[in-house]
């Protein structure tokens, strides 16, 4: 098994409660944004996997986690396979092992990990998943996202306001069922338009340092184009690298997805032209709410998705700059 990334804080968390119980306290308080609930236990161990920490976003859903969780006095595993599927798969069986009594899942490969959920039901482990779905849906007990197909839609609506016709370059990550739909969501809108027309199709994980390369590459193709439609907000900022080194950002609309506060400004200053907003506090906090009520036996649905919105250049002035809504 590969080494596993413990996050030595939830270890301190986690070593500073076993040490009221071992002393006798019996009485712990557990804080929810609803109410104080007195119960005596031993601190539970909840397991988090995102696809790659190498992206705020990701960093934010998980710090709102831990936010919920150790004010519960219980203790959160955060594990980063950078985008392995198998490492993934390690840290799911390794969570397990650990005694977990939930876990969230930012699954690498939708596809990827039937075995593993299996192995997490026998175990009676729920499963909820964040940001993205898995293609086993019914051995996952939650799976909360953003309208993900509907931002797509949004960028799509958006770029025909501003433009009769265009030649536009996607980015994409085809294994995260996320970013299919927003990709599906821009390609449905435009379909029976065939003044919109995609010459370029990029695969760069949704990640900065793949994008940015990639997309340089196809700048010497020297193919015309004048969208990007991006899957996230770090692979819209490597294509906006990319041109800028090369100076082509004249006239090009560039969109992603996330809201980031990097794309925020760059929206302010008219070098990016749109992003949508997803929410990441929102998304961390509720999927840990979740747990909870999972765990107590309370009424819960089996799955939500987070409204969309467009930050443009028209209400830019109604988002912080400074953060992550």
């Amino acid at each position: 098994m590969s080494k596993l990334k413990v996050s030595i804080r939830s270890i301190v968390m986690f070593l500073f409660a076993l040490m009221f119980v071992v002393a006798g306290l019996s009485l712990l308080s557990r804080y929810t944004s609803e109410q104080f609930i007195y119960r005596s236990k031993k601190p539970l161990k909840i397991g988090a996997t995102y696809m790659t920490l190498n992206n705020p976003f990701f960093n934010v859903i998980d710090d709102e986690v831990r936010n919920v969780v150790e004010a519960n006095g219980d203790v959160l595993i955060s594990l980063d396979p950078a985008l392995d599927l198998q490492k993934q798969k390690e840290q799911i069986h390794y969570l397990i092992e650990q005694g977990v009594s939930a876990l969230i899942i930012n699954p690498v490969d939708f596809t990827g990990l039937s075995e593993e959920l299996k192995e997490a039901r026998e175990a009676n482990i729920p499963v909820i998943t964040v940001d993205t779905d898995v293609f086993d849906e019914d051995l996952v007990a939650y799976s909360l996202m953003s309208d993900n197909y509907d931002a797509g839609v949004q960028c799509a609506k958006d770029m025909m306001k501003r433009k009769k016709s265009a030649n536009i370059v996607l980015l994409q990550h085809s294994t995260a069922y996320s970013a299919v739909q927003r990709i599906q969501g821009f390609v449905d809108t435009i379909k029976d338009k065939p003044q919109y027309r995609v010459v370029e199709r990029i695969e760069c994980e949704g990640q900065l340092e793949i994008a940015m390369p990639k997309m340089d590459a196809f700048l010497n193709k020297d193919i015309s184009f004048d969208v990007v439609m991006a899957l996230n907000d770090p692979s819209a900022l490597g294509a906006l690298a990319a041109m800028q080194d090369k100076d082509r950002l004249q006239s090009v609309l560039v969109y992603g997805v996330d809201g980031s506060p990097e794309t925020k400004a760059l929206i302010k200053d008219h070098i990016m032209t749109a992003s949508v907003s997803q929410s990441p506090k929102t998304m961390g906090k509720d999927a840990a709410e979740i747990v909870y009520k999972i765990l107590e036996n309370k009424p819960y649905s089996s799955k939500a998705r987070i409204p969309v919105t467009l930050i443009n250049e028209n209400n830019i002035d109604q988002f912080s700059l400074e953060g992550w809504q």
